[in-house]
């Protein structure tokens, strides 16, 4: 009889899946609540002027969108396209080739609910500037469809400025980095290339997903002080460290990956003040 009950006890702890953590509500519908206060998020208002009209930061962010429209159709733009949702479960995909491990609901919890709460927290740290500034997006004036044209109208046309695809993506990045630091370099260059999907998409201007990545990392230094956005990465460094042991594989094919992200953006036309 002890055998079998020690049997048991071990058949019972090796099918136990990871610890949960506790839920949140949801700030809209597929939004998790952040871990920052409303009034606590970065006033990108009152730290992030928009590039005037007429001068060499427009011309070259008009140059550059020249440039990569000729990435229409190529594995670069699809994989921009993929980059273009942030909606989970997909988006929790994203770093999973440059982590080296799957990132899921299932094998870390705790990280995937950090992840979609940070994107609160970030992706809509930008609105202030966006409504202050109304800049047009790249598609206004090329007239050139974006990858995800679905999202014309539910983003808009004028909130171009600052990206808040680049913020949530580099707050992402910067999580990560913290959680596996003998990866951080091919997470943050995928951070990186994850901004620049933005202008690959035509949907962001370059200026757009550089400030993006700043509110990114402002929110990142700000959330350091809250408690339990500390206590439940201590939990997400011991659930991926324990995946990562396990050798699990990704979730996304990281071979096609890599290739796309050889594409580099093409040399612009030059025609800048």
């Amino acid at each position: 009889m002890a055998v079998a009950l020690c049997t048991a006890l071990v058949c019972g702890c090796a099918t136990q899946g990871p610890t949960q953590p506790a839920a949140v509500p949801e700030l809209k519908p597929g939004r998790l609540i952040g871990y920052l206060p409303i009034g606590e998020r970065i006033n990108s208002s009152a730290i992030l002027p928009a590039p005037p009209v007429g001068t060499a930061a427009t011309a070259t962010d008009e140059a550059v969108s020249r440039a990569a429209l000729h990435l229409r159709g190529t594995a670069r733009w699809k994989l921009a396209t993929r980059d273009a949702n942030v909606n989970f479960p997909d988006a929790a995909g994203v770093y999973s080739c440059a982590v080296g491990a799957p990132i899921s609901a299932k094998d870390t919890p705790y990280l995937y609910q950090i992840l979609r709460r940070a994107a609160s927290d970030a992706g809509y740290a930008g609105d202030g500037a966006k409504e202050l500034y109304k800049r047009n997006r790249p598609f206004v004036s090329n007239q050139q469809t974006p990858c995800t044209p679905e999202e014309m109208h539910s983003l808009g046309t004028d909130r171009s400025y600052p990206s808040g695809h680049s913020s949530t993506g580099t707050v992402w990045a910067l999580i990560l980095a913290e959680l596996a630091p003998d990866r951080s370099v091919q997470v943050l260059r995928r951070g990186q290339a994850f901004a620049e999907s933005r202008v690959v998409c035509n949907m962001h201007w370059q200026s757009d997903t550089v400030q993006g990545r700043f509110v990114g990392a402002y929110s990142y230094s700000r959330m350091q002080a809250s408690p339990e956005f500390q206590a439940d990465m201590r939990a997400a460094r011991k659930e991926l460290a324990e995946v990562r042991a396990r050798k699990l594989a990704p979730t996304r094919d990281c071979e096609a990956e890599a290739e796309a992200l050889k594409i580099d953006l093409p040399p612009t036309d030059g025609a800048v003040n």
